[in-house]
């Protein structure tokens, strides 16, 4: 085994959402970190939070990853061993009504990161991929062989796109990667002192639901409820962020350790569980003892009808598995939520 301490991780995004978590895991692992972040969708704030849970510092930089010259001169200054890449716009909302400005950000700053990476004899790259590569898959659970269906959205198709240039790329041999398709990321650090801080309105269902238990929105809408589910509302695996920050941790240590058995690796990293919208409304208000007013709006477009992971691949390859459950992803919420 590698001696961790020496071992230098570079983070793209590494104040958002996932970024923040996974860099807490990092650093507690004994491993050097350095943040970039343009700060677009994330808050400087939170770089002092995580000094705080991990008790140790971070390098950070306020760069753009679409910068080629200043990430450049990252690169020329550290000795980077694995890039772990969140820096990406994300909301398929936006992306459908965006696509240039999602196909421009997520390619060009990948297309950076890769060039670099190649350039400057990094052992590998953790990508940041999503179950939206996944479209509205034919059989679930999805597993790694389920066939990419035609993405419903801009940002599911950057991350297609991104999945396979890093095949095309890896496949000359200098460098590893793992491509991480995780499904639906809630909640927040058992200290809450970092969680999801989406800026204006929330896209994902998790800080909808806690600001309109708190009062800061007055209703919640169901997007559709005639979908052909238990109770007519989408299904998603949700995955607690701080599983999902130790998953990234593990695929480190499988570049690091030179565990890899192709060039390109990809793991699906959820629960397994299905859960529907109006399951995690019910939940939410049984554990907080909150009730929740909503209604049922339209169909959002973009939304697939249900998704969710077979992670078995991840568990036997990257000895990783989720442990903490719906109740846990709640409260973590509920209680990062009571903080803002």
């Amino acid at each position: 085994m590698m001696n961790m301490t020496e071992k230098t991780v570079l983070v793209t995004g590494g104040l958002g959402y996932i970024g923040s978590h996974t860099v807490v895991e990092l650093l507690v692992a004994g491993y050097q970190v350095i943040v970039v972040d343009n700060l677009s969708n994330s808050e400087r704030f939170i770089f002092d939070r995580i000094i705080k849970i991990a008790q140790k510092e971070p390098v950070f930089y306020q760069d753009d990853v679409c910068d080629l010259a200043a990430m450049s001169n990252i690169f020329k200054k550290h000795q980077v061993d694995v890039v772990i890449h969140f820096a990406a716009f994300k909301s398929v909302g936006e992306s459908v009504e965006k696509p240039l400005l999602y196909y421009q950000n997520n390619l060009i700053s990948l297309l950076n990161i890769l060039q670099l990476v190649q350039e400057n004899s990094v052992e590998g790259l953790v990508f940041s991929s999503s179950a939206t590569v996944y479209g509205e898959p034919d059989v679930l659970p999805a597993t790694e062989e389920t066939p990419f269906i035609k993405a419903l959205s801009a940002y599911g198709s950057t991350k297609q796109m991104g999945e396979e240039i890093i095949e095309m790329v890896t496949s000359s041999g200098v460098f590893k990667a793992i491509s991480l398709r995780y499904f639906n990321p809630v909640g927040a650090h058992e200290t809450a002192l970092i969680g999801e801080l989406p800026k204006g309105i929330p896209n994902n269902l998790f800080p909808y639901v806690t600001q309109t238990a708190k009062g800061k929105l007055a209703m919640l809408t169901v997007f559709g409820d005639d979908y052909n589910t238990v109770d007519g509302t989408c299904v998603r695996d949700y995955i607690h962020v701080v599983d999902l920050a130790k998953a990234h941790l593990a695929a480190c240590r499988r570049i690091i350790n030179q565990e890899c058995q192709s060039a390109s690796e990809v793991y699906n990293i959820g629960t397994g569980n299905g859960t529907t919208v109006l399951e995690i409304i019910k939940q939410f208000e049984a554990t907080t003892d909150k009730l929740l007013p909503y209604k049922i709006g339209a169909r959002r477009p973009g939304d697939a009808e249900a998704v969710y992971a077979d992670s078995s691949k991840a568990e036997k390859e990257l000895l990783w598995k989720a442990t903490l459950n719906l109740k846990d992803m709640i409260q973590s919420s509920w209680a990062w939520e009571n903080t803002l």
